[in-house]
């Protein structure tokens, strides 16, 4: 189907307002990046904010996931090319091979401070916190699809259903990259650490 003008007029639109919001995040937090701003930032007004969000909270929340999905995007795509190159082999290492898959998934500090305010946020207001529910599962999904693919073209069985394997994954990833970044990690140690971490989740996960 194609795109009509109004339509990419919109969402680059969106996608201004999107970037905005990450910037000045990262100069004021998530409290202090208010919509004016925002709006002043990405050089709109208040009515094109309301046009394309009804809330700092919807921005912000669609910031999330889009950060999320990138993340998944680029994981996504390193399995494909690991497996093209044989990377799933019998006898491969599964430390090493969640390492270099994780190295793909483009995770800094700015992310992982964005995400925490986030969550925040969701413990804080319970309409918030469920639609960030909401959005995590769909992101379980996508990494309980990326895993059973993996699966699928490897030696490996998993000794639990994909998205219980997902949802453990996730949560000892963010759960490493807080504390590396309160540790003053930089971007790449993030990764590593982290993906360190879950290597060793993996090896209790897959049956022998």
């Amino acid at each position: 189907m194609t795109t009509t003008p109004v339509t990419r007029s919109r969402e680059n639109t969106r996608a201004r307002l999107l970037d905005a919001a990450a910037q000045v995040f990262a100069e004021v937090g998530l409290d202090g990046a208010s919509v004016e701003a925002v709006c002043d930032r990405a050089g709109f007004t208040r009515g094109a904010f309301y046009s394309n969000f009804e809330s700092k909270d919807e921005l912000f929340l669609m910031l999330a996931g889009s950060v999320a999905e990138q993340r998944v995007n680029a994981v996504r795509s390193r399995v494909a090319e690991i497996a093209a190159d044989g990377g799933l082999s019998a006898g491969c290492d599964p430390i090493e091979l969640v390492q270099d898959i994780m190295d793909a998934g483009g995770d800094d500090r700015l992310g992982v401070m964005l995400m925490s305010e986030i969550r925040i946020r969701a413990l804080r207001d319970e309409q918030f916190g469920a639609a960030y529910l909401a959005q995590e599962r769909e992101m379980v999904t996508s990494i309980a699809t990326i895993i059973t693919d993996i699966v699928s073209v490897s030696a490996f069985d998993l000794r639990v259903p994909a998205e219980a394997a997902a949802r453990m994954l996730m949560i000892i990833w963010e759960g490493m990259t807080v504390r590396g970044a309160m540790a003053g990690q930089d971007s790449e140690k993030l990764r590593q650490s982290g993906g360190e971490e879950l290597g060793r989740l993996v090896q209790l996960l897959l049956a022998e």
